[in-house]
């Protein structure tokens, strides 16, 4: 009997590192399987909410849009077909964000040179707008059309006229693009906005958070880089 004992134990403990590595590989693709069904989920809500956002926010854009290209089809045909062309660029870059989750900051930029003409035409001299950045930070990374949101949300919730301008900056450093404007609120903005709402969950799902800040009457959202 002892000899048994003695051979079926050292046969288990023969077999004992065998069992380990079939563990360890079932485990590491246990691990990989999961890991690649989160990524896959973290994109299919990403280009969902891509998806949500077009369908949400295009509209009300368009509308007013096409107020103003109607007005200056008679008043001044130049910049009209400046202003079709922005607006063709404009919707163009919102189109190419199907499969692409992150933009370099410069991308975003050249994109908002467009909407901010189309602001122009629309509110004249209703406010100022200016950017200060440090040479190198328009290479990293954030959510595309940021941006366009955290500025269509200014004009959105708050007055912009000549008496009462809005003024609206972006701060480009190595931390944050930050976006600052003054608070003049409208009484006529809807407040079922989806912008900063989206903004947040989508940094969310990069473990980044966004800053939102009050100080004074001035309106601050710190945005976070996705990749430096």
């Amino acid at each position: 009997m002892p000899s048994v004992l003695i051979k079926f134990a050292l046969g288990l403990a023969a077999n004992i590192p065998i069992l380990l590595v079939f563990e360890l590989i079932y485990y590491f693709q246990s691990e990989q399987k999961a890991i690649a069904d989160s990524e896959k989920a973290k994109r299919e809500v990403l280009l969902f909410q891509h998806e949500t956002l077009r369908a949400q926010i295009n509209p009300h854009f368009l509308f007013n849009s096409l107020n103003v290209l109607s007005s200056l089809i008679y008043v001044n045909s130049d910049n009209a077909n400046k202003f079709t062309k922005a607006l063709s660029k404009t919707y163009r870059y919102v189109l190419s964000l199907t499969r692409q989750p992150v933009v370099s900051v410069a991308e975003e930029l050249d994109a908002l040179d467009a909407y901010m003409f189309l602001m122009r035409m629309r509110f004249e001299n209703s406010f100022t707008f200016t950017i200060n950045k440090i040479a190198g930070c328009e290479r990293n990374k954030i959510i595309p059309l940021t941006l366009q949101l955290l500025l269509e949300n200014a004009f959105k919730h708050n007055i912009a006229t000549e008496e009462s301008r809005l003024n609206i900056k972006i701060t480009i450093d190595n931390d944050y693009v930050t976006t600052e404007n003054n608070i003049q609120p409208s009484n006529d903005a809807d407040k079922g906005g989806i912008g900063l709402k989206y903004i947040r969950k989508q940094y969310k799902l990069y473990a980044k958070d966004v800053i939102v800040e009050h100080a004074g009457n001035m309106f601050i959202v710190k945005i976070p880089y996705i990749q430096p």
